[in-house]
């Protein structure tokens, strides 16, 4: 039994509920514990009565050290706060051996399996950014490890990294980089030194994302997603890709990032999980009418300076799209 957790709010609840969908499709046992950040999205949830998958208000999950930071966070911060106790409310109270916390903007190709049994008998397991060449700069402020999929086990040796990492996110948890800090990531660079039983999944089809995808040629048969490293040649299952930093609009675009994203990956990767994404929409729309999923914008797309948007057309990133254009792909 693989016991996943995530985290979000309304905003995020087709991406989220995506992430459920390619789970159902690849992981023969599983259950994903869903902590659910505003009461539409718990509202939505538990009317949809789903199989795997145990649904947790805040109410239920907030402690007293959480309640006495929440209002010094933004929405974000206080998310990034709470990941690692997400993790620990799972183990202290199911019956787990396991669980891995899994970023809501995540989807599954494959099954996971190679990637526990990589881990073998290490008690946590943590992944890189992997950045390509052009995005390294960012290891400074990112990291080298990224909060999208670490497991823990329920056992002392991960416990106590895990305790460790909620007291650090307690005390300061910010989206700026700050005294070698930047939100609850950079707590993660030492834990290879500073913990004993820490994995780094060396797996290359595990944490595919718009920061590195430049580094891999990607492909499809008949049945699965493949990779190849271009740099060495060599070959992989993918088996999930992030989809960090999608932003929907109320007239209807779509940005993608500013990450530099060719034509084979919009077909393979983002074309069919932003259709998903839509029929997903629309079943909860059924359960309520007046909900926004997607979490729009109240206004039409505009890069944040005319800096960024120089920025971006000198690199040749055209990753503002309308859903038509996106499947015309």
């Amino acid at each position: 039994m693989y016991n996943f957790c995530t985290l979000f709010n309304k905003h995020y609840l087709t991406r989220g509920l995506a992430l459920y969908d390619s789970l159902k499709k690849n992981c023969y046992s599983f259950h994903l514990y869903i902590f659910a950040f505003d009461e539409s999205s718990y509202s939505v949830l538990k009317k949809l009565n789903l199989d795997n998958a145990t649904i947790i208000s805040l109410t239920q999950f907030e402690d007293k050290e959480l309640l006495d930071v929440k209002n010094s966070r933004t929405n974000t911060e206080y998310c990034w706060t709470s990941t690692s106790s997400t993790i620990l409310y799972v183990l202290e109270n199911f019956d787990v051996e396991n669980c891995t916390y899994i970023d809501a903007d995540i989807y599954f190709y494959a099954s996971p399996e190679a990637i526990f049994e990589e881990m073998g008998k290490n008690s946590i397991l943590i992944t890189e950014h992997r950045y390509s060449s052009q995005y390294s700069s960012e290891l400074t402020i990112s990291g080298r490890y990224c909060v999208q999929f670490v497991t823990f086990k329920n056992d002392e040796r991960a416990l106590k990294a895990l305790r460790w990492w909620r007291e650090r996110c307690l005390e300061w948890c910010y989206n700026r980089y700050e005294d070698g800090k930047f939100g609850d990531q950079l707590y993660l660079d030492d834990w290879t030194e500073r913990f004993e039983g820490v994995h780094v999944l060396k797996h290359l089809g595990g944490g595919l994302a718009p920061w590195n995808i430049q580094q891999y040629s990607i492909y499809k048969d008949d049945f699965n997603f493949l990779g190849t490293e271009i740099k060495t040649g060599k070959e992989f299952e993918v088996i999930f890709y992030h989809f960090h930093f999608l932003r929907f609009f109320t007239n209807g675009q779509i940005d993608l990032g500013d990450r530099l994203l060719n034509k084979n990956i919009l077909i393979l990767f983002y074309k069919p999980y932003l259709k998903l994404l839509e029929q997903i929409k629309s079943e909860i729309i059924k359960i309520d009418k007046s909900f926004d999923p997607n979490g729009t914008s109240n206004k039409p797309i505009k890069l944040k300076t005319p800096l960024t948007y120089l920025k971006r057309k000198l690199k040749g990133i055209h990753n503002i799209y309308y859903p038509e254009e996106i499947m015309e792909q």
